[in-house]
C-alpha cells in the first residue's frame, strides 16, 4: 500500500494541473490515468480541433491572397491534404503530451497508468495496487452524449456517424458533411469543413446556434456562416437516421438530407466509472455536485472539470484544479464562473465573459450597452477582417461596473482576456475608457465600446 496526501483520478487539463499545483504546495501526489495524459482536450478535443482550424485558416488566406496584392498562385492547384493535416496535428499533440510527463517529473508527481477504482473514501485500486489517500480529486471528465434518435446508434456502429474521435481518424477529404447539433464543437467543425471546401449542412432543434451565448453574437455568426455557404436547418426534429439519409421534420414539413458523413455533437455526460462506491450527490444528468470550492458532499473528495458539469471547458477545469488544490492545502479559494471567458473558434471567432443581455434583463439589472463595429477599426480594415463587433454591458447602479463582455471578430479569443482581467478587478467602463491602447490594434475597439457605453464615442 502506498500513502498519498492527494490522489487525482484522471490526467486531463483539470487533473494534471491539480496534481502539479498540489505538489507545489508541498503535498505528496499521485495521478491515476487509464489513457493518455492531457485527456480529451489535448488528445481528441480542443487542441486537435484548433490545430485543424488553424490549418484551414491558412488555406483560406491563400485563396484570398490576391486581395492583398499577392499574385502568381494557381488556385486550381491549391488543395487540402487531410492525411498530412492529421499527421501534423499528431506532432502538436505528442509534443504537448510529452511536456506534461516532463512537468510531472519536475514536480515529483507519481503517475499510475491504469483504470482507477475507488474502494472507499480513503482508498483506490489501480492495476491491483492499493493507493491510500487523505484527499481525492475526481477529474474523470466526460463522454459524448448520444440521444435516443431512431437509427443514430446504428449509424455510429456502421461508421456513417462520427464524433470528434472519428473525425480525427479520417485520412481523406469529405465532399459533403451533415453536422448534427449547434453547440461549440458543432460550429467549429462546421467551420473547419466549410473552410476546406466541403459542402456543410447543420441540423439542430433550437432556433439559433450557440443558445448559451448572447443572442446578438450567435445571430451575427449565423449570418457569416450562411454567407460562407453553410446551410442551417434550424427548429428541426430528426425523426430517423439512416446510412443513406437523414429524415427531418421542420415546421410541419418532412425533409431528407444526405452526406458522406454525419458529424454528431449533442453535448456530454460525466464519466463515472470507477467511483460507484462513493455516495456522491449528482444532478439529473449524473454530474457530480460541487460548491464554489469544488467540494462534493464528502468532505475529503473534490470534483473538477467536465465531471461536475459546471462549465465544461479545459481552462475552467485547470483553474478548478488550482482551486481544489488550494482548499485542500488550507488556502481559502473560490471560483466565480461568471468571470471566466469562453470562446468559439469559428470564422470569425466569438468570445464572451459575464452576463448576456438576456440574463441581465432576467435579473432586472439597470444596465447600459456600449458597442463598436470592427468595420471602423483600423487593424481590422488593414487585415481585411472587418466582420464583427465588441459589446459591453455595464451596471448603471454599480458605478458602471462591467458585468458582460461579448466579442465577435478575428482574434476574439485573445481580446476577451483583457475583459476578464478588468471584470476580476471589478473594473468599470470608466476605468476601461482610460486605458491607452497601442495603435493600430484590434483591442482599440474595446476602448471605443466602453466610451460608447458612457455616451462619449470618439470614432463612431
Amino acid at each position: 500500500m502506498k500513502k498519498y496526501d492527494i490522489v487525482v483520478l484522471g490526467g486531463g487539463p483539470g487533473g494534471y494541473i491539480a496534481a502539479i499545483k498540489s505538489s507545489q504546495l508541498g503535498k505528496k501526489v499521485a495521478v491515476v490515468e487509464k489513457d493518455k495524459l492531457g485527456g480529451i482536450c489535448l488528445n481528441w478535443g480542443c487542441i486537435p480541433t484548433k490545430t485543424l482550424l488553424s490549418y484551414a485558416k491558412h488555406f483560406q488566406d491563400i485563396l484570398r491572397s490576391e486581395d492583398f496584392g499577392i499574385g502568381g498562385i494557381d488556385k486550381s492547384k491549391v488543395y487540402v491534404d487531410i492525411e498530412k493535416m492529421m499527421l501534423k496535428k499528431d506532432e502538436t499533440v505528442n509534443k504537448l503530451v510529452s511536456g506534461i510527463h516532463m512537468l510531472f517529473k519536475k514536480n515529483g508527481v507519481d503517475l499510475y497508468n491504469g483504470f482507477g477504482k475507488v474502494i472507499d473514501d480513503h482508498n483506490l485500486d489501480v492495476n491491483g495496487e492499493n493507493l491510500s489517500f487523505d484527499n481525492l480529486i475526481i477529474a474523470t471528465g466526460s463522454k459524448a452524449y448520444i440521444p435516443n434518435i431512431k437509427g443514430l446508434k446504428e449509424s455510429f456502429e456502421s461508421g456513417k456517424a462520427i464524433n470528434n474521435t472519428g473525425i480525427l481518424g479520417l485520412k481523406d477529404k469529405l465532399d459533403t458533411v451533415i453536422v448534427l447539433g449547434n453547440n461549440t464543437y458543432a460550429v467549429e467543425y462546421a467551420t473547419f469543413y466549410n473552410a476546406i471546401g466541403t459542402d456543410v449542412t447543420m441540423i439542430f432543434e433550437d432556433k439559433n446556434i450557440l443558445p448559451d451565448y448572447d443572442s446578438e453574437l450567435s445571430q451575427t455568426l449565423e449570418r457569416q456562416l450562411k454567407k460562407s455557404g453553410i446551410k442551417l436547418v434550424n427548429s428541426s426534429d430528426i425523426t430517423e437516421v439512416r446510412d443513406d439519409k437523414i429524415l427531418v421534420s421542420q415546421k410541419g414539413k418532412e425533409k431528407e438530407f444526405t452526406a458522406d458523413k454525419y458529424v454528431v455533437f449533442y453535448g456530454i455526460r460525466p464519466n463515472l466509472s470507477g467511483i460507484e462506491n462513493l455516495k456522491l450527490i449528482k444532478d439529473e444528468n449524473g454530474f457530480i455536485q460541487t460548491d464554489e470550492r469544488l467540494r462534493t458532499n464528502i468532505k475529503n473528495i473534490y470534483a473538477i472539470g467536465d465531471v461536475n458539469g459546471k462549465m465544461p471547458l479545459a481552462h475552467v477545469a485547470s483553474f478548478e484544479g488550482v482551486v481544489a488544490s488550494e482548499n485542500i492545502s488550507g488556502i481559502d479559494s473560490k471560483i466565480d464562473y461568471l468571470k471566466i471567458p469562453k470562446v468559439v473558434y469559428s470564422f470569425p471567432e466569438i468570445s464572451s465573459v459575464g452576463l448576456t443581455e438576456e440574463e441581465a434583463k432576467l435579473k432586472n439589472i439597470n444596465y447600459s450597452i456600449g458597442k463598436f463595429p470592427l468595420s471602423a477599426n483600423s487593424m481590422a480594415i488593414l487585415k481585411g477582417e472587418t466582420s464583427g463587433f465588441v459589446k459591453i454591458l455595464a451596471d448603471k447602479d454599480m458605478y458602471g461596473e462591467i458585468i458582460g463582455f461579448h466579442i465577435i471578430g478575428n482574434d476574439a479569443s485573445n481580446m476577451i482576456s483583457e475583459a476578464a482581467s478588468v471584470m476580476n478587478l471589478e473594473g468599470t467602463i470608466y476605468d476601461l475608457a482610460r486605458v491607452v491602447h497601442p495603435h493600430p490594434t484590434l483591442t482599440e475597439a474595446i476602448v471605443e465600446a466602453s466610451l460608447d457605453a458612457i455616451e462619449k464615442p470618439l470614432n463612431i
